[in-house]
């Protein structure tokens, strides 16, 4: 039984399993922050060991705001995930970018509030950097899978900045021109969390963002039905699964070096001694390299 793997998955709505996992097991596991959002479901992708989370849970019962970020992201860490990729529905903010298209984002705006997205705190320092909040390495390979699998009629767009909005309610219009005119490309509720958490991990993260429809800014927005938005969900779990298995395949050959795996390597200002015990042994698993 496989009970650790280097590559993990994030699932979002509509994507809440890996059909192609073989030799599958479910772990549930505990965190110092808590349990995960659902068990976490380890099996090989073509005899390559991979860990899959369903960010919502598989029954799509917790909202954006309510996500345990923190144990999520602890708990690929404690089954050795070194590279995640995150498959996430989002709106298009650009005429150009259309729905069922691929946008693998290299820059994030945050729009949540009282969210926590950091490991840090309680007697410990540490500022990572995050100019840069997207592994290059893994973004250019999860573009050269959805390349080379050439899916009819989708486009991919490398690069462009998801807004990270609270939600669950959708924006309004103001809010959405408001974002077009930053010139953001997409806009999703959850992946700001993920990318700053990951960087602290040491876990190298890129974003997959499956373009569901257009956001309220367009004039054919209130045509879009439930309907069409679901068919648009499915469609994206399909086509997100193989680009999936191809950047496994990918990335198995070819593990990058990535700067995130040493991201705290100059970030904790705190002295060893001056760290409390009990916040030592919660972020060991972390931090405990630098000690």
């Amino acid at each position: 039984m496989v009970t650790h793997a280097k590559i993990g998955i994030l699932g979002g709505s509509g994507l809440y399993q890996m059909d192609a996992l073989q030799d599958v097991q479910e772990i549930h596991l505990e965190t110092p922050f808590g349990k995960p959002s659902d068990a976490f479901i380890v099996g090989n992708l073509n005899g390559v060991s991979v860990a899959f989370l369903a960010r919502h849970g598989r029954n799509h019962h917790l909202i954006p705001s309510e996500l345990p970020f923190r144990a999520n992201i602890y708990g690929m860490k404690q089954l050795g995930v070194e590279y995640l990729i995150s498959a996430s529905a989002v709106g298009s903010l650009k005429e150009e970018i259309k729905p069922l298209d691929m946008v693998i984002p290299d820059q994030f705006i945050d729009r949540t509030h009282h969210r926590v997205s950091t490991f840090f705190g309680q007697g410990i320092v540490a500022h990572i950097g995050f100019g840069h909040p997207v592994c290059p390495q893994l973004a250019a390979i999860l573009g050269e899978a959805v390349k080379n699998l050439a899916l009819p009629e989708i486009d991919l767009h490398q690069g462009g900045t998801y807004v990270c909005m609270e939600g669950p309610a959708f924006s309004t219009i103001a809010e959405s021109k408001l974002y077009r005119s930053w010139g953001a490309s997409v806009i999703g509720m959850t992946n700001l969390q993920e990318a700053k958490l990951a960087r602290e991990a040491e876990i190298a993260y890129a974003t997959l963002a499956l373009v569901t429809d257009y956001d309220c800014w367009h004039q054919d927005h209130d045509h879009v039905t439930v309907e069409m938005i679901i068919d648009n969900l499915h469609k994206n779990a399909i086509n997100a699964q193989k680009v999936i298995l191809e950047t496994v395949k990918r990335l198995d050959k070819n593990p990058p070096i990535s700067e995130a795996h040493s991201a705290l390597k100059y970030a904790i200002l705190t002295p060893r001694e001056q760290i409390p015990l009990e916040t030592r042994e919660k972020l060991g698993l972390i931090i405990n390299k630098y000690l």
